[in-house]
């Protein structure tokens, strides 16, 4: 072979692997620039989910210490707040979320409460169904526990 046709060719061979080489550094970087936002987001929507349901929760249960008959329909919200988690969250998150609606509805089969009564219980744990649930949020958002 001849010397010309041999430095061609590895000039060639070389722009070729240059060229390979700057397209795989270019959408290796697109890839994780991509990876990054759909995590954030994902993260975003979530937070926006879980402070939902933790003012909606907040609201039946301060509701149902003061009556006793509960509207199945005013409960609708939160079960499909619940939902929207069973798709997008763990399976810790969706346990505390069912739990605090169970004790919303225990809440309101209970007889009805007073300021002073509930000033009584507040340091009780169980009485702050809440609390579980936004420690396991804050745990996953944080990223020890992400889907």
């Amino acid at each position: 072979m001849e010397p010309a046709y041999l430095s061609a060719f590895a000039a060639l061979a070389g722009s070729a692997i240059g060229g390979l080489t700057s397209l795989a550094a270019s959408w290796l970087t697109q890839h994780v620039q991509f990876s990054v936002q759909q995590r954030a987001a994902n993260l975003s929507r979530r937070a926006d989910l879980y402070k939902t349901f933790v003012e909606e929760a907040s609201r039946w249960y301060a509701d149902a210490y003061e009556h006793d008959k509960a509207e199945i329909s005013n409960l609708v919200g939160l079960y499909a707040l619940v939902s929207r988690m069973r798709i997008l969250s763990s399976p810790p998150i969706v346990e505390s979320a069912d739990k605090v609606v169970r004790v919303i509805i225990q809440t309101y089969l209970a007889p009805n409460r007073t300021f002073r009564d509930v000033m009584e219980v507040l340091d009780d744990e169980a009485m702050n169904p809440l609390r579980d649930f936004s420690i396991a949020c804050r745990e996953e958002l944080r990223g020890n526990d992400l889907p």
